[in-house]
Parts: C-alpha cells; sequence; structure tokens
C-alpha cells in the first residue's frame, strides 16, 4: 500500500531500542511492526508516549505513521518511536522545531544500561560479604 507513495523518515533510539519510522500523509493510523499500535502496546502511558510528538504538534489524524522498532524492552521502544516520530515530524515541517525542541522530544536520551564489572554479581552488586 505504502511501496510507492511520498513519506518523511525519522530515525529514533532509546536503550538498545531503534525505531525507524515513516511518516505518510493519510488518516491518522498508526502501525508498529505490522500491527496496531494499540495491540502493540499493553500499558496506556506508552500508547500515550509514542503519540506525544504528534498530539503536541496538532498533527494527529493528518498522517499514517508506519514503525519498524527492534531491540530492547517495551518501554524503549515506546520512547524510540517518539524520538523517531519527532525527527521524521521535523522533515515535514522545520518550524516544529522549537515545540519538539522544548518538550525534549529532539534529545536523545544517553543513559545505557551499565556494563557488569569483574569481581561482582552486576554492575554494581557486590557478593555477600561473611565475617566468618
Amino acid at each position: 500500500m505504502y511501496e510507492t507513495k511520498e513519506y518523511f523518515y525519522g530515525t529514533g533510539r532509546r536503550k538498545h531500542s531503534v525505531a525507524r519510522v515513516r511518516v505518510y500523509n493519510g488518516t491518522g493510523k498508526f502501525t508498529v511492526n505490522g500491527r496496531e499500535l494499540d495491540n502493540y502496546f499493553g500499558l496506556d502511558t506508552l500508547k500515550l508516549l509514542a503519540r506525544s510528538p504528534m498530539v503536541l504538534t496538532g498533527t494527529e489524524g493528518q498522517f499514517d505513521v508506519v514503525v519498524n522498532v527492534v531491540g530492547g524492552g517495551y518501554s524503549g521502544q515506546a520512547g524510540a518511536i517518539r524520538h523517531g516520530l519527532s525527527r521524521a515530524l521535523l522533515q515535514f515541517n522545520p518550524e516544529l522545531r522549537t515545540t519538539l525542541k522544548k518538550a525534549g522530544f529532539l534529545t536523545r536520551d544517553p543513559r545505557m544500561k551499565e556494563r557488569k564489572k569483574y569481581g561482582l554479581k552486576a554492575a554494581r552488586r557486590a557478593p555477600q560479604f561473611s565475617k566468618r
């Protein structure tokens, strides 16, 4: 259906998730990995997070959004979708930059899982101490 249509593209990242977002002119359909957004995310907060750039800019119902997201968990994926969608909307209209920037949607969240260190059970968790 969308193969030949013109679209706006944005890549979003959060933790270990990478979202490739394509925004087409359309009716407001939101597809994530071939499933509806409401079917993909169980929590309403995650659905809200993914849709937030469109709600903020007032463009919901104006575009069809097709997302391919891999890696990480649901929370990271929702954050990656938000980041990618913001970048795609910026391609559509550069004047939205101030609005999206002020909300913090264009900033790549640098927080990652800390690596496990040797001699420890996790990143900071030490083995249990025993006096005797």
